[in-house]
């Protein structure tokens, strides 16, 4: 499979992960009915929680109505459509998963988004008094995505990188 490929790939498991995810837990369990907080114990750290998320990550920049909306869709399209061209000129298959994950996760939150006109958010985990922000499957995939591309950059730039990719020894 070549880089392009596998990329696209990765965008579209992420992407259906995380449409299929929301679409059981909003239907299935009927959190868009629930009032946001609502919570169901899973385990003894993790939680399902309905969140309503007007903003980009972790509620930053919250859009307040339509025109708030629209400009954080029009970000997410723009993002999306750079992200692309550079997968499409991807030639390392870690590069090309990692700028897949991005683009999946981004699209799942984009159509969260333009249908709602928020970001559902479900998972909640927490140990002895400490807990992470409520998040969901397409927030997990830009954040492997994002850590992905901050590997392939190190090891891409590391001494002695060029001449392993090239065949030759140091």
């Amino acid at each position: 499979m070549n880089p392009r490929d596998l990329g696209l790939a990765c965008a579209a498991a992420a992407l259906a992960l995380d449409q299929c995810s929301k679409l059981i837990l909003l239907y299935g369990f009927h959190f868009i009915e629930m009032a946001p907080g609502y919570h169901v114990a899973v385990l003894p750290f993790f939680d399902l929680v309905m969140v309503w998320n007007p903003g980009i990550s972790y509620g930053l920049l919250p859009a307040h109505g339509a025109a708030g909306t629209a400009v954080l869709a029009a970000f997410s399209v723009a993002a999306v459509a750079g992200l692309g061209w550079w997968l499409w000129r991807a030639e390392r298959k870690l590069l090309a998963a990692a700028l897949g994950l991005v683009i999946g996760g981004a699209i799942g939150n984009l159509i969260d988004r333009l249908i709602y006109g928020r970001v559902a958010d479900f998972f909640h985990f927490y140990v002895h008094g400490y807990d992470w922000y409520v998040f969901n499957v397409a927030d997990c995939a830009i954040t492997l995505g994002v850590a992905a591309l901050l590997y392939d950059s190190l090891v891409r730039s590391s001494p002695g990188t060029a001449s392993r990719q090239s065949g030759r020894s140091e």
